[in-house]
């Protein structure tokens, strides 16, 4: 499966990903108001215009038809002083779900971030699906979640022998938009 770096051209596809893939979380949070955006979406929106927006890792997946399957967005993100990536939204449009491109776009922004020279990245995800990239839990190596509550669910993947240690911290947009 080709992965590649998203061009100014998929902007408007990679939002339409993004909602397709978050509308039955979305709906969740917000009954019956389906004009809501995803918060994933708002999210999205703000990092493309925030410092820690990191072009080259702003991933997607081509679908057959021309479109975009999927996308993966990592942004700068610190432990302690130490520049970091922060994964996520990870997005599947439903159509193109259970076919591996998650798991692909994954493994590409890994193997970009390794590349690039980062020491770690670090996630908020589902330990059962994120085990599998190499993802232990934070605490593990001395990472403090934003968020204790978090506890297993925050995530980080190591490059090289040791960790930076102390508490991490997205790009600031993910301190402002509410997921609730």
């Amino acid at each position: 499966m080709l992965i590649r770096r998203e061009n100014l051209g998929d902007v408007e596809a990679v939002r339409g990903v993004v909602a397709a893939a978050f509308a039955p979380h979305q709906e969740a949070r917000h009954p019956g108001r389906p004009q809501v955006p995803p918060v994933e979406v708002v999210l999205l929106d703000e990092l493309r215009t925030d410092p820690g927006w990191l072009p080259e890792l702003s991933l997607v997946a081509p679908a057959p038809d021309g479109g975009i399957a999927g996308h993966v967005l990592c942004t700068r993100a610190h432990v302690g002083t130490v520049p970091v990536v922060g994964l996520g939204p990870l997005s599947v449009h439903p159509a193109h779900q259970r076919r591996g491109v998650g798991s692909a776009l994954v493994h590409a922004a890994l193997g970009a971030a390794e590349a690039l020279g980062e020491p770690l990245v670090g996630l908020l995800g589902d330990p059962a699906y994120y085990r599998r990239f190499g993802f232990e839990p934070a605490s593990a190596h001395g990472v403090a979640a934003p968020d204790p509550s978090w506890g297993e669910f925050f995530q980080v993947r190591v490059f090289g022998r040791s960790a930076p240690r102390g508490p991490f911290a997205y790009a600031e947009p993910f301190s402002r938009v509410d997921g609730g």
